[in-house]
């Protein structure tokens, strides 16, 4: 990284020499709270908030902007981290000179997006003042966020349940303590209040909590939950639960698998075996294997969606607990790096804070200027 670094500052170098020498596709239908009271994970009762809407349907404004401002709480300490380097960057600066676009460099290897994201948005820069197209430290913001917004844009993919003539199966991988039984509850509620008839697959066997856990919401949602015994074998438990989603003729089967540690090959080849069983019961499913990854891990997460990507393939990422970290960037290098598709992004403890990502209001988020207002 260091001789890259280096080449990077040469570039830089000679850029500014010159210089002195010669002076969106388909609308994505939302789901909207109606109603409904704060409700936290940790309270007795669940409510799902969620209402399914006709592809096309419009909200009011007023939702629209209620949402945009929870997104942006949500990605407040990321914010905060980034438009501090930001701000240091700019401050007393009128015109760009090598000194900024250094203190930029700075900035983005630091921002946790990942070395390889980080130089191509520098790339996009430079070339851009090369052009004369970028004239101060403002413009240059306003074009780094253009350039995440359009990088975003490409896995922007909210989940879409289709309806078929059989079950859709979901099969949710990561590592523990990265969100994965909070977010199958999220989902569970979600789509149990949009009318759709979910079954649950406590796959977990390894861990009595997780089983546990995931029966709870099983019952609070109102969902049945497929569970076997303790230690069991994952994969039978999943063979039961695909028999039961057909002869029952469940539209969403969510399955909660074990903790991985990505650095454990027999463990992920247990993994690769729970895949197997669930397609051999059903050729086509799953039909998503959701990786769960939990944003405070920063680059460790880049590292963790490529594993998983190589050892089961992941078809989308949600990506959880943005509301505690500061390393939320790490959604830019994930995204650029492995091109897969992104469902939601976890911005809070309560149903409703699993959100469909939204590549522009992800941006928007973390380019505001402040905590009361946005800017375009």
């Amino acid at each position: 990284m260091s001789e890259e670094a280096d080449k990077k500052g040469g570039f830089f170098s000679r850029i500014f020499r010159r210089d002195k020498s010669a002076e969106t596709g388909p609308i994505t239908p939302r789901q909207e709270a109606q109603d409904h009271p704060e409700v936290s994970l940790a309270e007795a009762d669940v409510h799902a908030p969620y209402e399914e809407q006709e592809a096309g349907g419009l909200r009011g404004d007023t939702d629209e902007i209620a949402e945009k401002v929870r997104l942006k709480d949500g990605l407040k300490k990321t914010r905060s981290g980034f438009i501090r380097s930001r701000d240091q960057m700019l401050l007393g600066k009128k015109q760009l000179d090598e000194e900024t676009v250094a203190r930029l460099e700075e900035v983005l290897v630091t921002a946790d997006i990942g070395v390889k994201t980080s130089y191509q948005l520098l790339e996009s820069v430079t070339d851009r003042i090369k052009r004369r197209e970028l004239h101060d430290p403002r413009m240059v913001m306003r074009h780094l966020r253009d350039v995440i917004i359009d990088m975003l844009g490409e896995v922007e993919a909210p989940l879409r349940i289709g309806y078929g003539g059989e079950p859709f199966v979901v099969m949710v991988v990561g590592v523990n303590g990265s969100g994965k039984t909070t977010t199958i509850a999220k989902m569970a509620a979600r789509y149990k209040s949009a009318g759709r008839k979910v079954l649950l697959v406590a796959a977990d066997t390894f861990r009595a909590a997780a089983v546990e856990q995931l029966s709870i919401w099983g019952q609070r949602v109102g969902c049945p939950v497929i569970k076997g015994k303790e230690k069991a074998d994952p994969s039978s438990v999943v063979f039961e639960g695909m028999e039961r989603a057909v002869t029952e003729e469940a539209e969403l089967v969510l399955v909660d698998t074990a903790g991985r540690l990505h650095t454990r090959v027999p463990l992920m080849d247990e993994l690769k075996k729970v895949r197997r069983t669930v397609s051999k019961k059903l050729a086509s499913a799953p039909h998503e294997t959701l990786l769960v990854i939990d944003a405070s891990m920063g680059q460790n997460a880049i590292l963790q969606a490529r594993t998983f990507n190589e050892a089961v393939p992941v078809t989308g990422i949600a990506l959880t607990k943005l509301d505690g970290t500061s390393k939320g960037g790490v959604l830019l290098g994930i995204s650029n790096e492995l091109k897969i598709p992104v469902r939601y992004v976890g911005i809070g403890e309560k149903m409703d804070d699993l959100r469909d990502f939204n590549a522009r209001d992800f941006a928007e988020a973390l380019f505001a200027e402040n905590d009361s207002t946005d800017e375009d």
